[in-house]
Order: C-alpha cells, then sequence, then structure tokens
C-alpha cells in the first residue's frame, strides 16, 4: 500500500470543500446546469437517467481494507447499498443524491479516496496490473510510476481542458492485464541493454465510435525522461487535437490523421525543448515514491502444506482452487481473483454487505489490501496458501466463489440502457441471460477460456471491441439491435474484433453466443485449441454460416 502524505490529504480535503460550495450554489439556483455540468465531472459526477452517477477513483487498482469499507460505507448510506466496479479501477454508484454528494465525498476523503478527475476532459485514473508487485516475472511493481504519473497529472493546470478525456495504463509484466493498447498512452515497463528501467510507450489507442490499437511511439524512454515524455505526448495533443467536433477530439484521431511517424516526430521536437527541464526525474524522487509503498512481512512456507493437500478432496473446492487462484511471486503464497459474475447477477456489482466482509477476509488472510481488476472482478494479492480452503469457504457463504474467472460467464458488460443516458440498449440483462445459459460448470471449463464483452451504445464503456464475442447494442427503427464481432483481444496480443454480419434482436443474442460456441466446439482441432486460435485459424466465416444459417 501507498501511504499518502499531509500534501496529499489537504489536497483532498480542501477539493471537497470546493465542490462542497459548488453544490450549494448549484442547488440554490445560482449555477445553472450548464454552469456546473464541468465543476460536477471534474469531480466525478454524471446526470445519468434516473440520478446522479458518482465515479470514485481506485488509483492503479489498490484498495486498503479501511479504503473498501468506506466504499461500504456510502453504498449504504448514500446510495441503494451496492456499487459497481469498471473497467478501469474506478467504482460507481449510481442512485446518489446531489444534496449528499458532498458528504459522501467527505467520509471518502477521510480515509484517502477522491473522485477528482474520474471526468472530464482532463488526465483520468491512471491504471495498472491488478498483480502489480506480487505477479511472478514482472519487471518490477509499476504501482510506483502510475503514482509518480498520478502526482504529476492531477490538477495539472495545463491539461486540465484537454480536446478530450485522457487515459494511461501500465504494465511491467508480458501478459499485459491493464489492456494498455487501448489506451491514449500505454506503457510497458521493460530494461534496456544495460540494465536500466525504462519504458516501451504506445500512443493512439481507444476504443468508442471509432476504435484504434495504440502504436509504439518509443521503443525506449528511461525512467528519469518518463514525465517529460509524457508532457510532450500532452503538448502535442493539446495543441493539434479537435476541439470543433467530439468525436474527433481524442488523440487516437490525432495520430491516425497525421500518421505514427508525423506524430513521434512532433513530439520528439517538443520533448527536447523540455527533456532536461526539471521534469527530469531523480533518484531520490522515485525511491521516496518507492518508500512509500509498504509490502507484507511474508513468511516461509511450503510450497504444498497440509491444509491444500486435504482440501483437494473436495471437488468443489479444486474447481475453484483451478480457476481462481494464480501463482504469487513469493512461494507458499497466492492470488486469488475474486469474481463478480455470479450466475444471474450484474457482472462488477458488490454490495455493501459483501464489501465490508471482503474487507474482513483481506485483513485476516491478504495483510489488508484488495485489488480491483480490469475485468471487473477484484483480487486477494497476498494469501497464504495454507488459508486457501478456508478463504474459500468464507468466499462461498458470500456468493463470491463462483469459479468463472476467464470463462465465457466472466462478462465484462456496462451498465446500458437500465442507468446510462448515453446507451441506446440494455447490456446487462444479456449478460445476466448468458450467465444462466452457461451457468453448467463443466461446461464452461470444456469452452475455455473465452471473454463476452457487451457495451450498450457506440462509446464502448464495455469494451466490446476487444472481447473474443463482442456485443454492441444499438438503436434501429426504435427497437434494440446487437451487433456481434469475435476475434478481439485486450492483451499483448491486442486485436478489435470483426463484424460478423446483420445485427441481431434482444432475444436471439444469447441464441447466436451458443451457436457461436457449438461452431467453436465443433472446429476446433483439440480440446486444447482455444476460441481465440480456432478464429485466427479459420476467421469469421464458418461462425458466420452457422449463426445465420436459420436467420
Amino acid at each position: 500500500m501507498y501511504a499518502y502524505d499531509e500534501i496529499d490529504r489537504t489536497l483532498v480535503n480542501e477539493r471537497v470543500s470546493e465542490f462542497r460550495d459548488q453544490v450549494k450554489r448549484r442547488l440554490s439556483g445560482e449555477l445553472t446546469e450548464d454552469e456546473f455540468k464541468i465543476l460536477r465531472l471534474q469531480n466525478g459526477v454524471y446526470l445519468q437517467l434516473h440520478a446522479y452517477m458518482f465515479r470514485v477513483a481506485i488509483p492503479y487498482g489498490t484498495l486498503a481494507t479501511n479504503q473498501l469499507r468506506a466504499l461500504a460505507h456510502v453504498a449504504r448510506k448514500y446510495d441503494r447499498g451496492y456499487g459497481h466496479f469498471t473497467t478501469r479501477q474506478n467504482i460507481q454508484f449510481n442512485w446518489i443524491k446531489l444534496a449528499e454528494l458532498p458528504d459522501a465525498l467527505e467520509d471518502l476523503a477521510k480515509v484517502g479516496i477522491h473522485a477528482m478527475q474520474t471526468s472530464g476532459n482532463n488526465m483520468r485514473n491512471v491504471t495498472s496490473d491488478q498483480w502489480a508487485g506480487v505477479a511472478p516475472g514482472e519487471i518490477e511493481d509499476p504501482r510506483i510510476w502510475s503514482e509518480l504519473i498520478r502526482q504529476h497529472t492531477t490538477l495539472h493546470p495545463e491539461f486540465s481542458f484537454l480536446p478530450r478525456k485522457f487515459k494511461i495504463a501500465i504494465t511491467a509484466s508480458d501478459h499485459d492485464r491493464a489492456a494498455i493498447r487501448i489506451h491514449d498512452i500505454g506503457l510497458r515497463l521493460i530494461k534496456n541493454e544495460k540494465g536500466e528501467t525504462g519504458f516501451e510507450v504506445l500512443v493512439g489507442g481507444g476504443l468508442g465510435r471509432t476504435p484504434f490499437i495504440a502504436k509504439t511511439i518509443k521503443h525506449f524512454v528511461h525512467g528519469r525522461d518518463i514525465l517529460s515524455y509524457i508532457e510532450a505526448i500532452l503538448r502535442v495533443y493539446n495543441q493539434y487535437g479537435r476541439r470543433d467536433n467530439i468525436y474527433k477530439a481524442r488523440i487516437k484521431i490525432l495520430v491516425h490523421e497525421l500518421g505514427i511517424e508525423k506524430f513521434s516526430r512532433e513530439v520528439e521536437d517538443e520533448w527536447q525543448h523540455i527533456r532536461n527541464s526539471s521534469l527530469q526525474i531523480d533518484d531520490e524522487v522515485i525511491e521516496d515514491i518507492r518508500s512509500r509503498f509498504t509490502y507484507p512481512a511474508y513468511e516461509k512456507l511450503p510450497h504444498m502444506p497440509d491444509e491444500l493437500r486435504q482440501a483437494a478432496a473436495d471437488p468443489d473446492f479444486e474447481a475453484w482452487r483451478k480457476n481462481s487462484v494464480a501463482p504469487h511471486k513469493v512461494q507458499g503464497y497466492s492470488i486469488v481473483t475474486i469474481s463478480l459474475k455470479p450466475t444471474g447477477g450484474p457482472p462488477g456489482d458488490a454490495t455493501a454487505e459483501q464489501m465490508d466482509a471482503l474487507a474482513d477476509l483481506a485483513d485476516k488472510y491478504s495483510f489488508g489490501e484488495i485489488r480491483v481488476g480490469h475485468e471487473q472482478n477484484l483480487a486477494l494479492p497476498h494469501v497464504a496458501k495454507r488459508d486457501l480452503p478456508a478463504l474459500w469457504k468464507a468466499l462461498d457463504k458470500l456468493g463470491l466463489a463462483t469459479p468463472n474467472v476467464n470463462l465465457i460467464t466472466d462478462i465484462i458488460a456496462c451498465p446500458g440502457l437500465d442507468y446510462c443516458s448515453l446507451a441506446n440498449a440494455r447490456s446487462i440483462p444479456i449478460a445476466q441471460e448468458l450467465t444462466r445459459r452457461f451457468a453448467n460448470h463443466e461446461l464452461a471449463n470444456l469452452i475455455g477460456r473465452l471473454h463476452i464483452n457487451i457495451s450498450g451504445c457506440i462509446n464502448a464503456c464495455g469494451h466490446h471491441h476487444v472481447g473474443h464475442i463482442g456485443i454492441l447494442g444499438v438503436e434501429k427503427n426504435g427497437e434494440e439491435v446487437y451487433q456481434i464481432t469475435i476475434g478481439g483481444r485486450a492483451d499483448e496480443n491486442a486485436a478489435l474484433g470483426t463484424l460478423i454480419g446483420p445485427g441481431v434482436k434482444f432475444d436471439e443474442v444469447a441464441d447466436v453466443v451458443e451457436d457461436i460456441v457449438e461452431a467453436y466446439l465443433a472446429l476446433r482441432e483439440r480440446p486444447e485449441e482455444l476460441f481465440m486460435d480456432t478464429v485466427k485459424r479459420l476467421g469469421v466465416e464458418p461462425f458466420k454460416e452457422r449463426v445465420y444459417a436459420t436467420r
């Protein structure tokens, strides 16, 4: 965990006081909704279909147990008893009252949580690998660099009013769990031939109306230069980015229209002016941030404790362990992913009671730490293997031991038309029906790794473009129609899915997914061939033929 200092606490508290005054003026009529809009957005407040939605940042996906309890408190006191974890390591509350928002912010500020820049045309929450610091084989803990960038970009006067929103993600592992290639800037921690830490820098990724996979702009930027290089990118974007057309305002459009070579030259020219300025990072700065991250006092534990060996006789425990437990860099420990995708439930939702109980379990089994992942699941990053059986039993009682991580019912979905004022179609009911159709864990394991992503509009908050199966809801002649893509992915081999054919009606979507799955099971060469490998080998045509043969 990172220990915030008095400067951080003062900033967060001052922001609460400022927003309280803004809300007071809005409620009195002194501010119109148009005048208030830009102020509330910079504090993570949206006006949705039924109420205000409040988005809270969870920087680089790390939570302490007192912070999770504070989120549970907000869900219970100010909302309807639950929160929704998003694809960018935030949590959203969908029913909060405007008059109570300052009180909710104040309660969160007491534990170091804020909502600054979780919306608006500025730098959004810096995200990272939910296994950061514990993943075997990573270069180093990417959260150190995430925190550095967070500090530098929070309320940065030059970049508080960009042409459009701006998102950065960082990973330090070969396997990309942070989806860096669909971000405005993606950073991959690497070592050069001298053993120095630096970054491969990617730019111009993003989904929405016009999706792009990010391109590498610089193969190696030394760690000491990363702030100046990011600032050079932002300055070029701020200068040349479109402000006349919201649909062409993201940096991905600028990179596409200029071309990566010309964009790179513009950035390089700007960088040379600022590279050796005060933006150059001293080793002492990095070490200060590094020193503020505390790590558990791990015990020396056996690889296979008796508790784990005995529990292996229970098939339900073993199904969960094989699915939801991953290797840790320290012997005797594991990383446990907690699925927030129960059968028939809205993806990514957790009740106040579940959050409180998870905080208790994290205190008992994970050194007081919880992580939030891109896939809308949670994780306990420091669980001793001897404690896995007891943890599983506790999670099962909470309804949080569904063994479907990375399987077909581990669905990413936006709130859709049930909540969002921008949505054209429902997302949550589609996800709920699919979890019922594929609730049989034997079938899900037979299918293997398969990610479904659902968005309720072209803004793509459910990342449908990079789902192995992507589902996009649109409106056509007053009806909800869903377009289906296959072959997308958000990892180190990121790719955009391919549309398989005409849209289908709401009540046909689950049937179409079943047809695609049945086609895959018939077409794969062997049980070990994953869905994505079959699609890569054969293309979309065999799946298209199966889906539209009787439609």
